[in-house]
């Protein structure tokens, strides 16, 4: 008997590093992507496809945040792949999710990536230290997770209307985002938001 293939959902916004990801694992004999997706909305519909882990990047677009989506994906192995250089946009409480969620950096090799992915099908633990005491560094983030999303679609210049767009929410939803961060920054600008929230390790 052949050994059990691993059934990958795969879960990133860039389309070239999604495909690269992909075609890495597709060399491994026993691991099989059965879905490539660019949404965090298409991630729960995926799991008909029965994947034993999911691959994520935790600044994945969409109208569900990372981890209300990681405390749903129950029942499977979730590895989420974090960029060192934006470990301050990844919020606290999904690497306290970590034991049950795997973490992995995205400085990390393709064969570590791929062994990371087989001891999570199994059910073991895989952090990355240095990832989980930089994240508990940048402190207890008071933003949300779709706030901290609108705050980045900010620094880079997009209007309300333009982030209301990137992110399928009405411009009014997008200004009263705006309006509770700049309440919780206690900033009276949006640059000055940004500034408070990039010096705090929030975005």
């Amino acid at each position: 008997m052949g050994e059990a293939v691993i059934r990958v959902v795969l879960g990133h916004r860039g389309t070239l590093v999604r495909g690269a990801l992909a075609a890495v694992l597709a060399r491994e004999s026993d691991l099989e992507v059965v879905a490539e997706l660019d949404s965090s909305d298409d991630v729960l519909p995926s799991v008909t496809r029965r994947p034993h882990v999911v691959l994520l990047d935790p600044q994945l677009p969409g109208k569900i945040g990372i981890e209300s989506l990681c405390l749903k994906l129950t029942g499977r192995g979730v590895l989420v792949l974090i960029d060192h250089e934006a470990i301050a946009a990844t919020s606290l409480a999904l690497v306290k999710q970590a034991p049950r969620i795997g973490l992995i950096a995205t400085d990390a090799t393709t064969d570590q990536l791929v062994q990371a992915i087989r001891d999570v099908a199994k059910g073991l633990p895989v952090v990355d230290v240095r990832l989980a005491v930089a994240a508990l560094k940048a402190g207890d983030n008071p933003l949300t997770d779709r706030e901290c999303e609108v705050l980045r679609q900010v620094t880079t210049g997009a209007t309300a209307q333009e982030i209301a767009r990137t992110l399928s929410l009405s411009t009014g939803t997008v200004r009263n985002y705006l309006s509770r961060i700049l309440t919780k920054t206690g900033a009276r600008s949006r640059i000055e938001a940004i500034r408070k929230a990039q010096d705090a390790g929030w975005i």
